[in-house]
């Protein structure tokens, strides 16, 4: 079986990604941030053995991209729409990651392709009721379209939907998406190794309350 592993994500550009840090983060300072977050991310992915690796921006790639790792464009309004796309693209089967995570290990990503290898679907919790990671045996836009985003009930929305269309569900090790400062902090702490947790720590601002 030919699997496909990509990322789904924003180009990294102040007043673009990671806006939530502000403060106390500046626009800059979050914009360095979320590429440290993607290069972790993308080093994850380039180190695994999926068959096919891809990065499904919205912006333009920059040095940050590693070698190996094919671009796609996002198509698509919203982050659902935006997703249906992606696996309309990607064709299948194929798991998809967000940025959000730099945390993540390849044998976390190893892991979510060998269940998908064996089930409908695959889907990585999040701490905040969402989900890092979805991935479908096939294609299908009624998988991800109508299920609310960015909400505390993300995860329970697309679980139930992805059972409702009759595909057994895997679910993978829980993360906690980098949405807050007090989110970063925390990440950072445990992954200490990150380009994240070093480029929070260069930052200067590690040790600010949240």
């Amino acid at each position: 079986m030919t699997l496909t592993l990509a990322v789904i994500a924003k180009a990294p550009a102040p007043g673009r990604t990671k806006t939530r840090l502000c403060p106390p983060l500046s626009l800059v300072q979050t914009a360095r941030l979320a590429e440290a977050a993607l290069c972790d991310t993308l080093e994850a992915v380039a180190a695994t053995r999926a068959a096919r690796k891809v990065l499904i921006l919205d912006g333009r790639p920059g040095r940050w991209l590693p070698g190996g790792v094919e671009v796609i464009v996002q198509r698509g309004s919203g982050l659902e729409e935006r997703l249906a796309n992606a696996f309309a693209d990607l064709g299948r089967p194929a798991v998809i990651v967000g940025m959000d995570t730099p945390q993540v290990s390849t044998a976390a990503l190893h892991a979510a392709l060998r269940a998908l290898e064996s089930s409908g679907a695959v889907l990585g919790p999040a701490a905040d009721g969402g989900y890092w990671a979805i991935g479908l045996r096939e294609p299908d836009p009624r998988a991800l379209l109508g299920v609310p985003i960015s909400s505390p009930h993300t995860l329970e929305a697309q679980r139930g939907r992805l059972r409702a269309l009759g595909l057994g569900v895997v679910e993978l090790q829980t993360l906690r998406d980098v949405d807050t400062f007090a989110d970063a902090v925390a990440v950072a702490a445990d992954a200490p190794s990150t380009r994240f947790a070093a480029e929070l720590g260069r930052l200067g601002v590690a040790r600010v309350a949240a």
